[in-house]
């Protein structure tokens, strides 16, 4: 299983990012797939996620109302689009899969399998 994380970059506070994640070697419809994040000198956190076919997206408090978490089956590809961006939101995005059930699926142990991440930095 390979995911590869892109479409990180420096934005302007309140400015927008769409981040990628192209997965290969698994069934992309039958994965929850999500995004964590790690801020410099944080622990790594939640930010969203959504399950296979069949729907269900979950976000944390912090992003809820401004990114949007979307995939493609058929391009085994999922997206993060992120709106109005803060200073906080500076961090190392990652990707991650697992075939994860709903109590898990906020947690970093809930996933197996994950990308290399993509830094976002937004200024001030």
């Amino acid at each position: 299983v390979q995911l590869q994380a892109s479409g990180g970059g420096l934005v302007q506070a309140g400015g927008s990012l769409r981040l990628s994640c192209a997965a290969s070697g698994l069934t992309f419809s039958e994965y929850t797939m999500a995004w964590f994040r790690q801020a410099p000198g944080k622990e790594r956190e939640f930010v969203s996620s959504i399950r296979g076919s069949g729907g269900g997206v979950f976000y944390a408090d912090s992003v809820k109302g401004r990114f949007a978490i979307s995939r493609d089956n058929a391009k085994n590809t999922r997206y993060l689009q992120m709106n109005s961006l803060k200073p906080e939101d500076t961090a190392v995005y990652y990707c991650a899969a697992g075939r994860t059930i709903v109590s898990s699926m906020r947690r970093i142990d809930g996933y197996p399998y994950w990308g290399h991440g993509t830094l976002v930095t937004v200024s001030s």
